[in-house]
């Protein structure tokens, strides 16, 4: 492999949250974080080199969206997803969080329902409000170590008032998450349809949070929301970026892909003088990722899977009391912790204080995720089979 993803990179004092936070996040600065969805991994050589040959340039002016970028996202997503994309239906943005905020603010009133699932990415559980909205969280069904939404209870949400759900108004969107973070799964094409009737005929509109879409596992395909059909298109927005595929996190740029002329300007006007375009290297970093990034994601993938599968393996026979629960998608794996016995503030004290750990404390994500931990596995191996040996021995002294 070209790329050494077993490299030990030490990134204390880069001004890293991951690394140089953590006595005011866990109390303990000597803890090993795996928890915020970054990758201790170095970034594709044709990324750092797009970089330096900007930065050689002298002059930081303002940045506007190059030909060449639109470019490589519509070939990308063609490549990909054999979807046709139109350049004028892309918005750039610096950072998915900041573009859903801005769709809220678009397409709904404060006092607005709107529909996430529980559990889903934290964020979510804020943003809603902070638009002056209501949520309604509709849980996914975790049946037989799987998750799976509950297509009745969605449909019973954006029923009509007088259809008997505690006579609430519709709500006016549905926040997705797909590949969905924490749990780990890559939605099909069938269970995003019966989703999207559900939310589309209610008059509803889908905002679909996809910027894991290409950390995938076991041959899976990604289907783009706005991809299945020009009903759901025209309905929906779809929000992608390089910065979990390509560990740019720290160069906040993301693509939005707005079919519907009218949902577009209503989102530009949302937007404007609130949320600017990317600046100049989060965009060189975005294009090069898309263009050129192919093969140190084909080796960073076939990397993660050999770290998924140590880990479940791990899991599996040393440490039954948790289970992990196997990822389809993302770099995060969901365990859960319930086997322990631990209520949350004992759940905390084991992973921190007596295993020397720094995961997401799975209540964060919503009320189904008590007794979860997520933790994110991007990372060497000789990292991870720390971290698994640290649970292990925590374990066994109880």
């Amino acid at each position: 492999m070209k790329y050494d993803f077993g490299r030990l990179i030490d990134r204390r004092g880069t001004g890293a949250v991951k690394w140089d936070m953590r006595q005011q996040l866990f109390g303990r600065a000597d803890v090993l974080p795996m928890w915020v969805a970054d990758m201790d991994f170095a970034i594709a050589d044709p990324i750092t080199a797009a970089l330096e040959k900007r930065i050689a340039h002298p002059v930081y002016g303002y940045a506007a969206v190059s030909q060449s970028l639109v470019d490589a996202v519509v070939a990308r997503l063609w490549r990909k997803y054999a979807w046709r994309v139109e350049p004028e239906w892309l918005v750039f943005t610096p950072g998915v969080i900041s573009a859903l905020g801005a769709a809220l603010k678009a397409f709904t009133h404060p006092g607005d329902a709107v529909v996430i699932n529980d559990p889903v990415y934290h964020p979510f559980w804020s943003l809603v409000p902070g638009a002056g909205c209501r949520i309604a969280a509709s849980p996914l069904r975790f049946e037989g170590g799987r998750y799976r939404f509950d297509l009745e209870d969605l449909k019973r949400r954006f029923a009509p008032p007088w259809s008997g759900f505690m006579a609430a108004p519709q709500p006016k969107a549905l926040i997705l998450c797909s590949p969905h973070n924490p749990v780990g799964r890559v939605w099909t094409k069938d269970e995003l349809t019966d989703v999207g009737r559900a939310v589309i005929d209610a008059g509803a509109v889908v905002i679909s949070d996809e910027v894991h879409c290409e950390l995938l596992f076991d041959g899976l395909k990604h289907t783009p929301f706005a991809s299945i059909s020009e009903e759901f298109a025209q309905n929906s927005v779809v929000c992608m970026s390089a910065s979990k595929t390509f560990n740019l996190a720290g160069l906040a740029a993301s693509v939005i892909i707005i079919p519907n002329p009218r949902l577009r300007a209503d989102f530009q006007a949302a937007r404007s003088g609130i949320l600017p375009n990317p600046d100049i290297l989060s965009m060189t970093a975005l294009e090069a990722a898309f263009r050129d990034g192919d093969e140190w994601l084909e080796q960073l993938l076939a990397y993660l899977q050999g770290n998924l599968d140590f880990l479940a393996d791990f899991f599996e026979r040393r440490i039954p009391r948790i289970k992990a629960i196997r990822p389809q998608g993302t770099y995060l794996v969901w365990l859960d912790c319930r086997g322990l016995g631990l209520d949350r503030k004992d759940l905390r004290e084991f992973f921190i204080h007596r295993a020397g750990l720094g995961l997401d404390e799975g209540h964060r994500f919503g009320a189904a995720g008590e007794g979860f931990m997520r933790m994110n596995i991007a990372c060497p191996r000789s990292v991870l089979e720390e971290a698994v040996r640290k649970i292990e021995i925590a374990a066994i002294r109880g």
